[in-house]
């Protein structure tokens, strides 16, 4: 007899169809859907079957992803998808010894860089990588707007792109104030990227910080009794005087 009525693989699916969870907004729960990230410790080779380099038979291949490990530093930086790596070396780079554990890191760098939009310079911790992707997207903030939330992998990069979001929704005139002209030409640059201000809002949520914005949108505060009192006394006084036979004095 199973222990739980479903497995525990699908807790998390279930949990989003009931109660709070299933009151969020709909875009919200679709960018919770997870989808494979581009590979960049590994590369795919994109085939299910290959000829065997030495035989020449045709053999089944298979593309086993690098399990990656990616610390809570990281969710403080922008790393360009890169994490922790764990494997095996052999001791002494002799294959006739043991092997020992080993921990491949990614080089990380301190960098500032400037954000068009909110015109404020950063310094992020960064990875070669990362600074390959912002020199290929023309742009620190063409770089965050276009990369999708599971090739960030960093909870700094969505904050920054709800902030984002949310100055191209707003067109907030604080944005260069003594340069509308230059303002102008920002929004101009970055408009294929604006969606609406509510749906702005939701970017980069993790789960728990989602389930509290949902409840505050729906913490009502509570009427007073008094206020409930006088009401009900207003609507029996109100009763009672039309119920009272009205009296015509004839002349």
């Amino acid at each position: 007899m199973p222990l739980h009525k479903h497995a525990p693989k699908l807790w998390d699916a279930l949990k989003l169809k009931e109660g709070i969870y299933a009151r969020l907004p709909k875009h919200y729960l679709k960018s919770l859907e997870r989808k494979e990230p581009t590979p960049v410790h590994w590369r795919p080779l994109g085939v299910k079957y290959r000829a065997n380099p030495e035989t020449g038979l045709k053999e089944r291949v298979q593309d086993v992803p690098i399990p990656i490990y990616y610390p809570p530093v990281s969710q403080d930086g922008l790393w360009g998808g890169e994490g922790w790596i764990s494997g095996f070396r052999y001791a002494n780079n002799d294959k006739m010894s043991n092997r020992v554990k080993k921990l491949w890191k990614p080089m990380l760098l301190k960098r500032e860089l400037y954000s068009e939009i909110l015109d404020h310079k950063f310094t992020i911790t960064v990875t070669p990588r990362t600074l390959d992707l912002i020199d290929a997207a023309f742009g620190f903030d063409l770089y965050i707007l276009k990369t999708s939330k599971d090739n960030l992998k960093s909870k700094l990069g969505m904050d920054l792109k709800r902030a984002m979001l949310l100055r191209l929704a707003g067109r907030d005139t604080q944005l260069y104030p003594q340069d509308p002209v230059k303002r102008d030409q920002v929004y101009s640059k970055y408009k294929q990227f604006e969606i609406p201000e509510e749906e702005a809002q939701w970017v980069g949520l993790n789960l728990e910080e989602a389930v509290e914005k949902q409840r505050l949108l729906e913490h009502k505060e509570p009427t007073p009794l008094f206020k409930e009192f006088v009401e009900q006394l207003v609507r029996e006084l109100t009763v009672h005087k039309l119920s009272e036979p009205t009296l015509i004095e004839k002349k």
